[in-house]
Order: structure tokens, then C-alpha cells, then sequence
């Protein structure tokens, strides 16, 4: 069966030419004009990629809720923004968010028809050799996925906490540097301070799933470690 992609765009005519375009390369394709909509129609059907913009009608981020909304419901759902909000901030968010793809308007249909066509054979491939969580005691880590488990719970990590405490319990009780945790956030001009931050709410994350939960040590001025669980 053709894949099913799902078109999020409030502007009818654009929207009219995505799907156009989609259906000559014989994709199934589903399209709604509002975030309420689309939520409600892929909740009864979930498509194989979906492809959003960020301004929904009166919903200036409207987009970016949509995407966290139906990662819930699919954390691996491929997800392309097309949007004409070209900002860096924008499309950094988006990809935080966790959106496979950001593409700026106007865009060659060429070139987007192409886009998903490379991101529904890398998601074809994850599910055919799904990969293997690292496990560090009770600490379960897909970082392709950005999945996390503690002691079969799931915590609900951002893609900049997953990248941060991946290089943390890598250290295997080594101490990951300020400088270490700045380059995993991607971003510039990182302050300690920054990562500290991130750090907080990583913990309180995992202090909501148990109470308990000490493993992340502050190393004074070098930065962070995972302490190994008592047995």
C-alpha cells in the first residue's frame, strides 16, 4: 500500500498544490486546514509522515503544539515543517521539538516530494533494524529515538536533555566537562549557567518518576557525573 502523508496547512490553495503534487507520485494523502482538525483525523488514522506548517490560523505556533501532540501519540512519526517563518530560532525549535525536517517556503515541490522520500526510507529502515537502547542499570537510552526509561518508566526528555545526559552516563562514572555538555546542546554561546539549567530539568524529571532518584552529581566547577546505583 502507497504511504499515507498528512498535510497540515491552513491556506487552502497551498495546500491544494501539496497535495497535488503528492498524488501524481502516488502517495495516499490526508489534509486538514486547522491543528484541531488534523489531530482529530490523525488520531483515527496515523499517516507515515506528516508535513506541518507553524502558523495555523489564529494559532501562531500552532504547528509546533501540533508536533509535540502527535509525537505523543507516535514518537516516530517523520515530521516536516514547511513553513514561511524562515528564522533560525524557528527552525532550531522545530528540530527540538523533534521534527525529522524544516523546510522554508516557498519550496520546490521537486525538492519536497524528494525530502520525503529520503525521510520515509530512514524510517522505513529504523523499523526493519530497530536499533538497541543503551542500558545503564535501571537507566534505559535510545538516543536515535530520544527515548528514555527509568526503572521501566518513561521520562519525557527534550532532544537537547537526551544529548546531555547521553554524554553524561557515557562517562561510565567519569565526570563530563561544562565544555563536553556545551557542544551536545548544539547551540552557541553556552554558559555553564546554561547547563546547569538543562541539567534541573532533567532531574526533576526524573525525581517526578521516583522520588528517590540521585543519580546526576555535581562535580564542583568541572561539570557533571552518573553515579553508579547502590546494588
Amino acid at each position: 500500500m502507497n504511504n499515507l502523508i498528512a498535510i497540515v496547512e491552513d491556506d487552502p490553495d497551498q495546500r491544494q498544490n501539496y497535495e497535488h503534487a503528492l498524488r501524481k507520485r502516488h502517495y495516499r494523502v490526508s489534509s486538514y486546514g486547522t491543528r484541531q482538525q488534523a489531530l482529530a483525523g490523525i488520531k483515527e488514522q496515523m499517516p507515515d509522515l506528516a508535513i506541518l506548517d507553524v502558523m495555523l490560523t489564529d494559532e501562531f505556533d500552532g504547528g509546533f503544539k501540533l508536533c509535540s501532540e502527535l509525537l505523543q501519540l507516535n514518537p516516530d512519526l517523520p515530521i516536516i515543517f514547511l513553513s514561511s517563518r524562515s528564522d533560525e530560532i524557528d527552525q532550531v525549535f522545530g528540530l527540538r521539538l523533534g521534527a525529522w525536517d524544516y523546510q522554508t517556503k516557498p519550496v520546490s515541490l521537486t525538492l519536497l516530494a524528494e525530502r520525503i522520500a529520503a525521510l520515509l526510507k530512514v524510517a522505513s529502515n529504523r523499523k526493519q533494524q530497530p536499533p538497541e537502547p543503551d542500558l545503564y542499570g535501571d537507566l534505559e537510552l535510545d538516543i536515535e529515538r530520544v527515548a528514555v526509561s527509568w526503572k521501566t518508566q518513561r521520562i519525557s526528555l527534550t532532544v537537547t536533555e537526551c544529548a546531555i545526559l547521553d554524554v553524561i552516563v557515557s562517562k561510565e562514572g567519569g565526570v563530563a566537562s561544562y565544555d563536553e555538555l556545551a557542544k551536545a546542546t548544539r547551540q552557541t554561546l553556552v554558559t555553564n549557567n546554561t547547563v546547569n539549567t538543562h541539567i534541573r530539568h532533567i532531574r526533576r524529571k526524573f525525581q517526578d518518576a521516583d522520588s528517590m532518584f540521585d543519580q546526576l552529581e555535581n562535580v564542583y566547577s568541572a561539570g557533571y557525573r552518573w553515579k553508579e546505583q547502590a546494588s
